[in-house]
């Protein structure tokens, strides 16, 4: 379900799992000199190319829950020389970043995996400044996944057991306080026949096929009002 990035300016090969689900840094509207913080940056994919918009006068702060992969990214920075990216090992239900710090917070296929994404679209909505914006890709649902698959390990791991409908995902945004919301790519993802065998049998996977559930991948954007009613600073 990934993309091609190698075409991006800032693309680093070493930092490029093949993990996400989108290119959420190709629409994120990064400017010079903005802050820009990168949710789940694995070995760094993101961040190297956010850097690359943000410039030597921007910050760029990855966050990811896995010190492996805090580690490997720190390597790639310290092999590109970057004096304004650092990582930080944190959960993104409790974001290691103080309220009002992001210009841009971009996130690939991450939000997905964790259990309280509610939580995740608050805490987005504290770091990011006032009129700061998100472009976040993810992957959710349309209908029901069969238990068989929702109950499967690899099928969490792959992104798509832990998704939700895509409906409840967008409200989770309204109701957090963001404006203008759109939707900047939508792409519907296929699992291959030889993946789905291994948990259905034939008749389940005829009725999977020919059912009305869809696995999409999607990139959203989204931001945070200048004013929220709360006086001269904006709630948070």
């Amino acid at each position: 379900m990934s993309d091609d990035y190698s075409t991006l300016e800032g693309y680093n090969p070493n930092a490029d799992l093949g993990l996400g689900c989108g290119l959420p840094t190709q629409f994120a509207k990064i400017r010079k000199g903005d802050t820009v913080v990168d949710l789940g940056s694995g070995a760094g994919n993101d961040c190297f190319i956010a850097r690359n918009e943000t410039g030597e006068d921007g910050r760029v702060i990855g966050v990811d829950f896995t010190p492996a992969m805090i580690e490997k990214a720190r390597t790639n920075n310290e092999k590109l020389g970057f004096k304004n990216v650092e990582f930080r090992q944190g959960d993104i239900e409790n974001i290691p970043v103080s309220a009002n710090t992001a210009d841009v917070i971009v996130s690939n296929c991450v939000l997905n995996l964790v259990p309280d994404k509610d939580k995740v679209f608050k805490e987005i909505f504290r770091v990011l400044k006032q009129g700061g914006h998100f472009s976040i890709s993810d992957v959710v649902l349309a209908g029901t996944l069969p238990d068989k698959l929702r109950n499967e390990v690899e099928m969490y791991a792959g992104c798509v057991s832990g998704a939700i409908q895509k409906e409840e995902y967008m409200a989770f945004i309204q109701q957090n306080g963001f404006t203008n919301i759109s939707i900047q790519k939508e792409k519907r993802i296929l699992i291959p026949d030889d993946i789905l065998k291994n948990y259905l049998n034939a008749a389940e996977l005829k009725n999977f096929k020919s059912g009305d559930t869809g696995i999409f991948s999607i990139t959203v954007y989204a931001e945070k009002p200048k004013t929220c009613g709360c006086g001269t600073t904006c709630c948070s």
